[in-house]
Protein backbone atom coordinates (compact mmCIF):
# COMPACT_ATOMS: atom_id res chain seq x y z
CA UNK A 1 0.00 0.00 0.00
CA UNK A 2 0.96 3.79 -0.76
CA UNK A 3 0.57 5.13 2.81
CA UNK A 4 1.56 9.03 1.27
CA UNK A 5 -0.92 8.35 -1.60
CA UNK A 6 -3.85 6.89 0.84
CA UNK A 7 -3.83 10.09 3.12
CA UNK A 8 -3.36 12.45 -0.15
CA UNK A 9 -7.02 10.76 -1.18
CA UNK A 10 -8.21 10.89 2.35
CA UNK A 11 -7.31 14.87 2.75
CA UNK A 12 -8.62 15.68 -0.34
CA UNK A 13 -11.24 13.56 -0.61
CA UNK A 14 -12.85 12.56 3.03
CA UNK A 15 -15.24 10.39 0.69
CA UNK A 16 -12.88 8.05 -0.30
CA UNK A 17 -11.79 7.60 3.22
CA UNK A 18 -15.40 6.18 4.15
CA UNK A 19 -15.51 3.82 1.48
CA UNK A 20 -11.97 2.71 2.55
CA UNK A 21 -9.99 3.43 -0.54
CA UNK A 22 -6.65 2.14 -0.36
CA UNK A 23 -4.04 3.77 -2.67
CA UNK A 24 -1.38 1.18 -4.08
CA UNK A 25 0.68 3.95 -5.53
CA UNK A 26 0.76 7.25 -7.44
CA UNK A 27 2.50 9.30 -9.81
CA UNK A 28 1.95 11.58 -12.67
CA UNK A 29 2.20 8.47 -14.95
CA UNK A 30 -0.02 6.06 -13.45
CA UNK A 31 -2.52 6.23 -10.05
CA UNK A 32 -3.20 2.89 -8.92
CA UNK A 33 -6.07 2.65 -5.92
CA UNK A 34 -8.59 -0.36 -4.57
CA UNK A 35 -11.46 -0.74 -2.66
CA UNK A 36 -12.58 -3.93 -0.37
CA UNK A 37 -15.75 -5.90 -1.32
CA UNK A 38 -18.42 -5.27 1.22
CA UNK A 39 -21.59 -5.76 1.72
CA UNK A 40 -22.61 -2.44 2.93
CA UNK A 41 -21.00 -1.23 -0.66
CA UNK A 42 -23.54 -3.67 -3.14
CA UNK A 43 -26.60 -3.77 -4.86
CA UNK A 44 -28.81 -6.61 -6.29
CA UNK A 45 -26.28 -9.80 -5.79
CA UNK A 46 -24.53 -8.90 -3.63
CA UNK A 47 -22.02 -6.92 -6.58
CA UNK A 48 -20.23 -3.85 -5.73
CA UNK A 49 -22.81 -0.98 -6.99
CA UNK A 50 -22.15 0.94 -9.88
CA UNK A 51 -21.73 4.20 -7.97
CA UNK A 52 -19.13 2.86 -5.77
CA UNK A 53 -17.15 1.64 -8.93
CA UNK A 54 -17.80 5.66 -10.53
CA UNK A 55 -16.17 6.93 -7.18
CA UNK A 56 -13.34 4.72 -7.29
CA UNK A 57 -12.73 5.92 -11.09
CA UNK A 58 -13.77 9.05 -10.09
CA UNK A 59 -11.31 9.51 -7.28
CA UNK A 60 -8.18 7.85 -9.10
CA UNK A 61 -8.95 9.73 -11.93
CA UNK A 62 -9.13 13.54 -10.08
CA UNK A 63 -5.53 12.35 -8.44
CA UNK A 64 -4.05 11.40 -11.41
CA UNK A 65 -5.46 15.14 -13.33
CA UNK A 66 -3.83 16.99 -10.21
CA UNK A 67 -0.77 15.15 -10.42
CA UNK A 68 -1.07 16.31 -14.21
CA UNK A 69 -1.83 20.08 -13.60
CA UNK A 70 -0.19 22.61 -15.48
CA UNK A 71 2.07 25.45 -14.07
CA UNK A 72 -0.27 27.84 -11.98
CA UNK A 73 -3.32 26.00 -11.98
CA UNK A 74 -4.60 24.88 -8.77
CA UNK A 75 -6.53 22.02 -9.45
CA UNK A 76 -8.99 20.20 -11.37
CA UNK A 77 -12.92 19.16 -11.41
CA UNK A 78 -14.57 16.77 -13.49
CA UNK A 79 -16.72 18.02 -16.16
CA UNK A 80 -17.72 14.57 -18.29
CA UNK A 81 -17.57 11.28 -17.28
CA UNK A 82 -18.34 7.73 -19.46
CA UNK A 83 -18.43 4.39 -17.91
CA UNK A 84 -19.05 1.40 -19.07
CA UNK A 85 -19.83 -1.43 -16.79
CA UNK A 86 -18.58 -4.94 -18.39
CA UNK A 87 -18.61 -7.50 -15.45
CA UNK A 88 -19.77 -7.77 -11.88
CA UNK A 89 -17.23 -7.34 -8.86
CA UNK A 90 -18.84 -9.82 -6.05
CA UNK A 91 -15.67 -10.79 -4.06
CA UNK A 92 -12.52 -9.48 -3.16
CA UNK A 93 -11.09 -5.93 -4.14
CA UNK A 94 -11.89 -3.59 -7.19
CA UNK A 95 -8.81 -2.03 -8.75
CA UNK A 96 -8.37 1.20 -10.32
CA UNK A 97 -5.95 1.99 -12.43
CA UNK A 98 -5.72 5.86 -14.12
CA UNK A 99 -3.60 7.25 -16.59
CA UNK A 100 -3.58 10.61 -18.64
CA UNK A 101 -4.72 10.63 -22.19
CA UNK A 102 -3.89 13.91 -22.30
CA UNK A 103 -2.72 16.81 -20.19
CA UNK A 104 -3.76 20.08 -21.91
CA UNK A 105 -3.94 23.62 -20.07
CA UNK A 106 -7.30 23.96 -19.96
CA UNK A 107 -8.36 20.23 -19.69
CA UNK A 108 -7.09 16.77 -18.68
CA UNK A 109 -8.36 13.59 -20.30
CA UNK A 110 -8.11 10.68 -17.79
CA UNK A 111 -8.73 6.92 -18.54
CA UNK A 112 -9.16 4.40 -15.65
CA UNK A 113 -9.44 0.85 -15.59
CA UNK A 114 -11.23 -0.84 -13.01
CA UNK A 115 -10.20 -5.06 -12.78
CA UNK A 116 -11.04 -7.94 -10.44
CA UNK A 117 -8.75 -9.69 -8.11
CA UNK A 118 -8.52 -12.19 -11.30
CA UNK A 119 -7.32 -9.48 -13.55
CA UNK A 120 -10.79 -9.02 -15.23
CA UNK A 121 -11.90 -5.68 -16.64
CA UNK A 122 -14.89 -4.60 -14.70
CA UNK A 123 -15.14 -1.45 -15.82
CA UNK A 124 -13.37 1.87 -18.19
CA UNK A 125 -13.92 5.32 -17.56
CA UNK A 126 -13.17 7.86 -19.32
CA UNK A 127 -13.28 11.56 -18.17
CA UNK A 128 -12.33 15.20 -18.68
CA UNK A 129 -11.08 17.28 -15.63
CA UNK A 130 -11.43 21.19 -16.38
CA UNK A 131 -8.22 22.69 -15.21
CA UNK A 132 -8.94 25.70 -12.56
Amino acid sequence: MDAEGTTLFHQTMPFTERLGVEVLEHSAQRVRSRIAWDESLCTLGDTLHGGVLMSLADSTAAVCAFLNLPDGARGTTTIESRTSFLRPVSSGHATATATALHTGRKVIVVETEIHDDDGRLAAKVTQSQAVI
